[in-house]
């Protein structure tokens, strides 16, 4: 059930539970009573980094220039559709160059202005068109409101910048030289000296924490407890996990700042969400949210489709061309985000830790190869290197070979089908040692199921962690078909999942004074949600229902107090971390040394090499 956590540092005044107030008292560098300190620790914790790495400047920039792409996408494309004459581009018709009153050079080749047509031309052929002027109505009103939110960012930006420099002391240019922990001994220092929140005296790590990541908390503890719909089964596939921005997008807008969502301000849960009895209603009020939000997604599919294929196009294309490669790249998937990130984790520590395990997990991936595939692939870019390398030295001999129609189309889908061919191949000096390149994965991400334990070399436990780190390919598929499958998943696979959900935010939701409501495995309680197989007996009361699974509240546990020296956990969790370092100091005695692991084997030898 829904309970309230009483804090002996209580100083609310009675009556004033909404007192969050922005109120900028005396001189414009001072920060009274934030308004919503949620809001101002996430633009801090965000900012700060991109500000101290890439300066005011390029924060500014990197904006604009989203809205002039926007833009230029738009443009471009209503250009191509209505204003090219494709029939004299591609010469399919004559193109008359004779001009009357006087004698114009008789012209062999077509130029590209010859297949532009003209302004009035051009705009008659975009008014006849009902559809693209729909289109550009919808594109300008989106632009519209991008512009406001930009405008409304580089306000916060200057914000953020003046807050550090002159309530926090940290001059802009000396930034990148402070870490996000000293900026947040600064904070707490100046809630000290300021109140910039009213509930309480003193702001410890966690709080702070818990406010940036109010939300994302959450969705880590429904990713983990296997609450969203994101895995399907298949045919020919499979099992498949589906979770891309525009779902993520959908999820939030459902259940924590859209209208009619759970939270009814920023820090809060709805009355209703927290009492027993109204859950039934809850669950069917929320039921019908999530079908009419999959209805409005249905809606505006064909306007979101068109984009997400034409901004694929153009951020994707000429990579491709260049580097066709690019495509077999692999990323850590949004799922495999939220997967494999701790309770209380910023978004910059948990790019950190993901990016140190990015090259162990692609050796990991390519270490698993197919005879066949190997055998295919030499062959097919033999014989397609082969036509290649004659039709090179052709032009190379005689230039006259480019104008024959489709040769250089030719030779590029030639050169793509060579590359793709030759990253099928393996590196022949390549050692097969799967378990030891899991572990070292394992070193970084710190989340492993425990079936893949002695399984690292079977092909199941690499299509699991392909579910975590995919393709790059895949990543851009997944995106292209989300706006046709988010609205599916809405209206019909997630409505069933809404009684639960309800209960879920009622029995994992606590009430922290001076922070608010917030997830209850973000208290990093080892009592209330630990894993007894990694506590010793009596030290946790967490059913199976309450327990987090792959033991994500330990290892959160482990990761906010090394990353946070200064804090005080509570008792239970500061029994656990003290057993946890006494049996480290001793399995760290009685290893052997580094040389003799050294020495105990070649292939131990060449791996660490």
């Amino acid at each position: 059930e829904y309970h309230r956590l009483e804090d002996f540092e209580e100083d609310s005044p009675p009556g004033e539970e909404e007192l969050l107030l922005h109120v900028t008292e005396g001189l414009q560098d001072s920060w009274h009573h934030i308004k919503n300190l949620d809001d101002f620790f996430t633009k801090i914790s965000l900012q700060g980094p991109w500000l101290a790495k890439n300066g005011f400047a390029c924060m500014m920039l990197s904006d604009i220039f989203e809205l002039v792409q926007f833009l230029f996408v738009v443009t471009f494309t209503t250009f191509l559709l209505c204003c090219v004459e494709y029939d004299v581009l591609f010469a399919n018709r004559p193109l008359n160059h004779s001009h009357t009153g006087s004698a114009a050079p008789d012209r062999s080749k077509v130029t590209l202005p010859d297949a532009v047509l003209p302004a009035r031309q051009c705009a008659q052929r975009i008014r006849a068109s009902g559809w693209i002027i729909f289109l550009l109505v919808m594109a300008a009103t989106f632009w519209l409101y991008r512009l406001v939110k930009v405008l409304c960012s580089l306000l916060s930006y200057w914000d953020i910048r003046t807050f550090y420099c002159k309530a926090l002391n940290i001059p802009s240019e000396c930034l990148c030289n402070y870490s996000w922990q000293e900026v947040q001994a600064r904070l707490i220092s100046l809630q000290r000296r300021q109140q910039m929140c009213v509930h309480k005296r003193e702001l410890t790590e966690l709080d702070i924490y818990h406010r940036i990541l109010r939300f994302k908390n959450y969705m880590v503890a429904m990713v983990n407890k296997s609450l969203l719909p994101v895995r399907f089964h298949l045919p020919l596939l499979g099992p498949v996990i589906f979770l891309t921005q525009g779902l993520k997008y959908n999820l939030e807008l459902l259940l924590f700042w859209g209208p009619g969502s759970l939270f009814q301000n920023k820090w809060s849960l709805r009355p209703q969400c927290k009492r027993a009895g109204a859950r039934r209603e809850l669950a069917q009020r929320l039921a019908r949210a999530m079908m009419l939000l999959g209805l409005a997604n249905l809606l505006l599919c064909p306007c979101v489709l068109v984009w997400q294929l034409l901004y694929a196009f153009f951020s994707y294309a000429e990579v491709i061309k260049r580097e066709p490669g690019s495509l077999g790249a692999r990323r850590w998937s949004l799922y495999g985000r939220h997967y494999l990130r701790h309770f209380n984790e910023l978004n910059h520590e948990l790019q950190a830790r993901l990016s140190r395990g990015y090259k162990p997990a692609t050796k990991y991936m390519n270490s698993f190869t197919s005879p066949l595939l190997t055998v295919l692939a030499k062959n097919v870019g033999f014989f397609a290197g082969s036509i290649l390398a004659v039709l090179i030295v052709l032009t190379v001999y005689d230039e006259d070979v480019l104008t024959v129609q489709h040769i250089l189309t030719t030779i590029t889908l030639l050169g793509l089908v060579v590359t793709l061919a030759r990253s099928f191949i393996p590196d022949e000096h390549t050692v097969w040692c799967p378990e030891q390149l899991l572990q070292c994965v394992l070193a970084h991400v710190h989340y492993m199921p425990d079936h893949w334990q002695g399984n690292a070399s079977r092909s199941a436990t690499r299509s699991e962690m392909a579910q975590l780190f995919q393709y790059k390919a895949v990543f851009i598929l997944e995106e292209l078909l989300s706006p046709v499958l988010t609205p599916l998943i809405l209206i019909f696979a997630l409505p069933s999942r809404a009684l639960d959900i309800v209960d879920f935010f009622r029995n994992f939701t606590v009430e922290v004074v001076g922070v608010g409501d917030i997830c209850s495995f973000a208290q990093l309680d080892v009592r209330n949600h630990g894993n007894p197989q990694w506590l010793s007996a009596g030290q946790t009361e967490a059913s199976v229902y309450q327990q987090a699974e792959n033991g994500k509240t330990e290892l959160s546990l482990m990761h906010f107090a090394i990353t946070n020296p200064r804090w005080q956990p509570p008792p239970p969790s500061e029994l656990f971390l003290s057993q946890l370092k006494e049996k480290v100091q001793q399995d760290a005695a009685a290893a052997p040394p580094a040389q003799r692991i050294l020495a105990e084997g070649p292939l131990g030898t060449s791996l660490l090499s």
